[in-house]
């Protein structure tokens, strides 16, 4: 797997501006289209047929396309050649897009979706090595921070935009929007992207078949457990109980293929290097945090505040402009010397803050304006943690190397959103279970405020004509209503918090565990993938 880095990638004028755009937006498409969907759902399962837990496979099958493709991105770039590879994967992303809006099935659209994700699976990790590649080493750091502006940002646009299609069009052109993007920069990509010169591609007498096989049975069916879960009760579930048993067993047999293949499709040896092991830990951490954050925001806002889609969605814009703000600022300090270490520090102790905040406002009818300030923290404390978590992972990695560590951290970022969002439900569902019983524990006939609350409800009825039994039973209603919506919030509140203190608790680890390097080495990625 080894190749020649004798010819740079660098890029100057025009040309690096074109490949940049053209990198930046294929990250943008494969983002969005990880939300966008979630606001169509409804309008989706309606045209289809199709219930919404059926069709709520759409988000499945994409996030398992994508994580069966990320690990194998350095290899797959190697056999075709990074352009090649970057080129079809724009294409296959881009047909498919146009057969998921043209479905006529829900068992269609699930099935194209999945070869969408696979797909968008390298558009990713490539588009960061390309954007990387082409800038000199001293603005290594400015180049983190334009393709973060695409995984940070991206999250956040799928939402509002998914809403605005919705609204004002038809669902299907959530995914038809991707068609005159995706062929602009499919023709961009052939014309202006280069590849590193390979040495040597792997036969097909060599390919690792036996690991492609255990890859994907094993991070499919995590994938798979991780989105579907919560939904079918964990592991009372027999397919649930069966995949995560296939998962378990899949990844081990697969870590020892791989580490005693002689061709592997995932070299696992490159977690040697200390500074990368640190980084995949981060990534996990910050896909946990800013994929669970994107996902629970909305759901709060349209569930317990009646907001719409595009509503809930416009909400996060803000911290989006905050993040992109931030980026180059960032970028800088690193090009200046300061230190990942405290800039990572800073970033953990900022998204803590904004998760408390969220803990210490949220209410039944919290207002819009309540959530701008954590919102502020939120897009400042992301932008502090991508770029210096990006530099430790890839800064003493060299050659080939770099393409490898890039595909780990990104799997890594999409594990921790699928993780994240899996045990936020699972923490909502029984936290809000307890709060409802501990509140209902407080309302009997024994207790006077609750009688008199009831009475005064059944009196507004009768006084606009109901009878006083049907007047009972609405007061109740009312009750039962608001003992749910409380309880609710609350375990809103309590996924808050334990979100920030997941990210306290790394704030000393960072300060204790991660050297102090203000002089990092240029990441050299003139040859990664």
């Amino acid at each position: 797997m080894s190749f020649a880095s004798s010819e740079s990638l660098v890029e100057y004028g025009s040309r690096r501006v074109i490949i940049t755009i053209t990198a930046i937006f294929c990250a943008l498409l494969e983002i969005v289209d990880t939300t966008i969907v979630n606001v169509a759902l409804k309008n989706m399962s309606g045209n289809l047929g199709a219930t919404i837990s059926e069709i709520s496979w759409v988000i499945t099958a994409y996030a398992i396309g994508n994580v069966i493709v990320m690990p194998m991105t350095s290899w797959l770039s190697q056999q075709f050649g990074r352009r090649n590879y970057f080129a079809a994967s724009i294409i296959i992303f881009t047909v498919f897009s146009f057969l998921c809006g043209s479905a006529t099935s829900v068992e269609q659209i699930i099935i194209y979706r999945l070869l969408q994700g696979m797909g968008g699976g390298a558009l990713l990790v490539t588009s960061q090595t390309i954007i990387t590649e082409s800038y000199p080493p001293e603005d290594r750091a400015k180049a983190t921070a334009i393709y973060g502006l695409g995984v940070i940002v991206g999250p956040t646009l799928g939402p509002p935009l998914g809403g605005y299609i919705v609204d004002n069009f038809s669902w299907p052109f959530i995914f038809y929007i991707n068609i005159p993007i995706g062929i602009i920069a499919a023709i961009l990509t052939i014309q202006f992207v280069r590849s590193p010169k390979y040495a040597e591609k792997t036969k097909a007498a060599d390919v690792d078949w036996i690991g492609i096989f255990l890859l994907t049975i094993s991070v499919g069916s995590l994938q798979y457990v991780l989105e579907r879960g919560q939904e079918d009760d964990w592991f009372s579930n027999s397919t649930i109980l069966i995949l995560s048993i296939i998962a378990g067993f899949g990844l081990f047999f697969f870590i020892w293929r791989e580490s005693t293949f002689r061709n592997p499709i995932v070299v696992f040896k490159v977690l040697k290097n200390k500074n990368l092991r640190i980084g995949v830990i981060l990534s996990f951490v910050l896909g946990f945090g800013l994929y669970g954050s994107t996902y629970v925001i909305p759901l709060y806002t349209q569930q317990i505040l009646g907001w719409t889609a595009l509503q809930s969605g416009q909400l996060m814009i803000p911290a989006a402009l905050a993040t992109a703000f931030m980026m180059p600022l960032v970028g800088n300090m690193i090009k200046k010397g300061i230190s990942q270490k405290y800039l990572l520090a800073t970033g953990m102790m900022l998204f803590f803050c904004f998760c408390f905040s969220g803990y210490l406002i949220l209410t039944p009818d919290t207002g819009r304006d309540a959530f701008f300030g954590m919102l502020l923290l939120r897009g400042v404390g992301l932008a502090l943690l991508f770029i210096p978590i990006t530099a430790v992972s890839l800064s003493t990695l060299k050659g080939q190397e770099i393409g490898q560590g890039a595909s780990f951290t990104g799997l890594m970022r999409q594990l921790g959103g699928s993780f994240g969002i899996a045990i936020i439900n699972t923490c909502m569902s029984i936290k809000n279970a307890e709060h409802r019983s501990n509140l209902v524990s407080h309302i009997s006939t024994d207790n006077l405020n609750s009688m008199q609350r009831i009475k005064q409800t059944q009196n507004a009825f009768i006084v606009k004509g109901m009878n006083p039994d049907v007047a009972l039973r609405s007061s109740y209603k009312i009750l039962d209503f608001n003992v749910a919506k409380q309880s609710s919030v609350l375990s809103y509140m309590d996924v808050f918090l334990l979100l920030g203190l997941m990210f306290l608790i790394f704030v000393p680890i960072i300060l204790i565990f991660l050297k102090s390097n203000k002089q990092q080495d240029p990441v050299d990625l003139s040859s990664a993938h």
